[in-house]
């Protein structure tokens, strides 16, 4: 059974910071690439941030530079680094999971990515 987990969300400042997790179990954590999606109220899902196995990232271009995606293997956990939030930050956050070769982000695709979390609200006022 497969399950992704989010946490870390929140209301903040602008120009603040906030480190999203995401605990994934059921699959090999390893072997999948993995991301980090958004959606805006009104808005259509959108991609951030996506990480491979092999370390390889791929960003939203008006991210780069503020958001930065990790994980930690042996916790088979993901992250999202967000620096210098802005009022349109604010959305739902979710990890997704992808065991394909395809391990990117661009703009509202979310084709690749098969298994997905229920979301983590961040609010920046």
């Amino acid at each position: 059974h497969v399950q992704l987990v989010e946490s870390g969300g929140g209301s903040v400042q602008a120009g603040e910071s906030l480190t999203l997790s995401c605990a994934v179990s059921g699959l090999p954590h390893s072997s999948y690439c993995l991301g980090w999606f958004r959606q805006a109220p009104g808005k259509e899902r959108e991609g951030v941030a996506a990480l491979d196995r092999d370390g390889t990232t791929s960003y939203t271009d008006s991210l780069k530079g503020r958001f930065t995606i990790s994980r930690d293997n042996a916790k088979n956990t993901l992250y999202l680094q967000m620096n210098s939030l802005k009022p349109e930050d604010t959305a739902i956050y979710y990890c997704a999971a992808n065991g394909r070769t395809i391990c990117l982000v661009t703009g509202n695709w979310t084709g690749p990515f098969d298994y997905w979390g229920q979301g983590t609200q961040v609010t920046v006022s």
